[in-house]
């Protein structure tokens, strides 16, 4: 689950990360109260407007402004507010704005010149383990500073058994080319970044950029925060957090149903038990001329129910040409499914578009037998081969 930038950074300042203070609004006019309020508290002049969207690349898209004065703030809160914002890492149409944070200035002048660092915190799945990434290249894409200059790139690996330990934090600091005061602010920052990443049971944190503030201080100007959806049921402070205007609707709308659903960019629905047979049986349309327009696991019980709840999540995708069912029958029997296929079928009716349906393993059979004498508009097939076949023809 994702979180906004105001959001993340809130979790951060919780575990004792310094962060850019911030206030979000929902209209302009909240956003001159809150640059009011930011000024007395914090004694900033100017402010940040940023857009609060999940996706990176805002200031690319025009979804982060300064503001030098209160009709600033009101003027750039209005545009950005209901905006479409476009950028890197959005679809073409955009993602609507409902909300911006306002945020104080932290690039004020100073003894020294400010400086950005990248940071992100992750889990190395070649090693199981957490690893602390960062960089001196801050405020760029880091995919860009890992094409073009890798050396800048360090990571830190933590042991599981110990947490983060001191040394690793001022090995950081550093290769950061940090001294004095900001050495000792970057360790204590790099402490409690990894603590919150831990406790929140958080699968990414990534703070672009970082910065060394012209008076040594060390805070998170941006924070990306995922976590990891298992966890939820141990923070449901954290769950209510989740901004479903941000989300698939079709995939929300799978989620409440019980099913794990991942919409795509192809023409043939998907409707599998099991994530790995799911990721073979997408090959397959591949390998058939076909490409998947979803990944979608029924889960171990596949009953008339979830199959006719998991046929209408394919059907809301107008680009879908064709479904493929495609169902091991190990822990559910083949002829239960079978009948579930066909059940929902007929609840469903005029479903325009052909189907396949690959039953395999306890009853397989008897399964195959109920969908050829069903009467209705259904490809059966028993083989892999068979089904991706079957996948070819209707869509030639």
């Amino acid at each position: 689950m994702n979180l906004h930038e105001y959001q993340g950074k809130e979790l951060l300042s919780s575990f004792g990360v310094r962060i850019q203070r911030g206030i979000v609004a929902q209209t302009a006019d909240e956003a001159v109260e809150a640059a009011k309020k930011l000024t007395e508290e914090t004694g900033t002049g100017w402010h940040v407007i940023k857009a609060q969207v999940h996706a990176g690349g805002r200031g690319k898209g025009g979804g982060v402004k300064l503001a030098k004065n209160l009709e600033d703030v009101k003027a750039l809160s209005g545009q950005i507010i209901g905006m479409d914002l476009v950028t890197p890492q959005t679809s073409a149409e955009g993602k609507r704005v409902h909300q911006v944070l306002v945020a104080e200035d932290v690039y004020y002048p100073g003894d020294s010149e400010p400086e950005e660092y990248y940071m992100s915190v992750l889990l190395n799945r070649a090693n199981g383990r957490n690893m602390i990434m960062y960089s001196t290249e801050g405020g760029m894409d880091i995919e860009t500073v890992a094409e073009e200059t890798p050396h800048l790139i360090f990571t830190e690996e933590i042991d599981p058994a110990t947490g983060i330990l001191p040394f690793q934090a001022r090995k950081i600091a550093f290769n950061l080319g940090l001294s004095g005061a900001a050495f000792k602010d970057m360790t204590k920052f790099v402490s409690a970044l990894y603590t919150a990443y831990v406790k929140s049971d958080s699968s990414l944190f990534e703070i672009n950029p970082v910065l060394k503030t012209s008076d040594d201080k060390i805070l998170a100007v941006d924070a990306k925060v995922s976590l990891d959806d298992n966890a939820l049921f141990r923070h449901k402070d954290l769950a209510e957090l989740r901004d479903l205007r941000e989300e698939n609707p079709i995939e929300v709308e799978a989620g409440e149903k019980g099913l794990n659903y991942v919409d795509l960019d192809g023409n043939v629905g998907c409707m599998v038990n099991g994530a790995g047979l799911a990721m073979a049986t997408m090959d397959l349309i591949k390998q058939a001329g076909g490409d998947p327009a979803n990944f979608l696991d029924v889960g171990g019980t596949a009953d008339a129910a979830r199959v006719e709840a998991a046929f209408k999540i394919i059907l809301k995708d107008p680009a879908v040409k064709a479904i493929l069912i495609n169902i091991f029958g190990g822990i559910v029997r083949c002829d239960r499914v079978a009948q579930g296929v066909i059940d929902a079928y007929k609840n469903m009716g005029n479903i325009e578009v052909p189907i396949i349906v690959r039953l395999q393993g306890t009853n397989a059979d008897v399964a195959k037998e109920l969908i050829d004498n069903s009467g209705l508009d259904v490809l059966s097939a028993t083989e892999f081969q068979e089904a991706a076949d079957k996948v070819q023809e209707v869509l030639a």
